[in-house]
């Protein structure tokens, strides 16, 4: 019974070793966080300490800087936050904008656009004059580089039409044959054919007064081109009866001039 015992007291007595060794364990984990917690607040106060000696040098500094020892306009900023505007050097040389650039392009575009345009007008001109020299036509068929485009002007007596008629003449058709093939050579340019009259009052069955004279016979021409082959999208009809004369209507050559059509590639630049 002793020995027993005493092996129960000896085995009892390693268990109660072992429970204390057990209880004990939870320092080491306590002292950890102590030591944890001590670096901590000692980067923590290594963080917010200040260099009081630089802190001083950089407030002396900043004061010198806006009291206008250093930046002429320091005082200005030190009121209002910004320099003033009459104190504001100008920029030297002034940069120009994009916008200004661009505009600038676009007008040196368009200028060279119009003068490609006007060297093909007169071109054309001097090509439709040769054929009205060749033809004995230098009276009665005209032209002209306007502002508005290049203008063909037709007087219409004894050459297109006869009086108080809108029906072309056949002796007419080789002067508009020859001007719708140069119409032909160019596709860019809208063509408007213009009828004009004198002011002597008509009232025909057909032709109540000038204006549907002048329409009519400005109607006939573009007729005819179409049926030469210049493109339809092109040309444009109109008629202003006496309301755009040339000369006087008080004379009959006067009034010989201002019965015409006009032929007008209007321009584009």
């Amino acid at each position: 019974m002793s020995a027993r015992g005493g092996r129960r007291g000896r085995r009892g007595g390693h268990g109660h070793d072992g429970e204390h060794e057990n209880d004990e364990r939870w320092l080491l984990t306590y002292s950890d966080m102590i030591t944890l917690l001590m670096a901590l607040f000692m980067v923590l106060f290594s963080i917010s300490s200040v260099n009081t000696s630089k802190f001083e040098s950089l407030q002396r500094a900043m004061q010198d800087a806006f009291s206008g020892k250093i930046l002429s306009g320091g005082k200005s900023i030190q009121q209002t936050g910004s320099e003033t505007e009459a104190s504001r050097p100008a920029a030297t040389p002034p940069i120009p904008a994009i916008q200004a650039i661009t505009q600038q392009l676009d007008a040196a575009k368009q200028s060279k656009a119009a003068s490609r345009e006007s060297d093909q007008f007169k071109r054309l001109k001097q090509q439709i004059d040769a054929y009205a020299r060749e033809n004995g036509l230098t009276s009665k068929l005209e032209t002209k580089v306007a502002r508005r485009g290049l203008v063909i002007r037709l007087l219409t007596d004894k050459v297109l039409y006869d009086s108080g008629s809108a029906t072309l003449n056949p002796a007419a058709t080789p002067m508009l044959d020859r001007i719708a093939q140069l119409l032909r050579t160019e596709f860019d340019h809208p063509i408007v054919v213009e009828g004009h009259t004198d002011d002597q009052a008509i009232a025909s069955a057909q032709f109540p007064t000038n204006w549907e004279l002048s329409t009519a016979r400005a109607t006939a021409v573009v007729r005819f081109f179409i049926r030469d082959h210049v493109a339809p999208g092109r040309l444009a009809a109109s008629g202003y009866g006496a309301m755009h004369p040339l000369t006087t209507n008080a004379t009959a050559p006067g009034r010989s001039r201002n019965r015409r059509v006009e032929i007008v590639l209007t321009r584009q630049n």
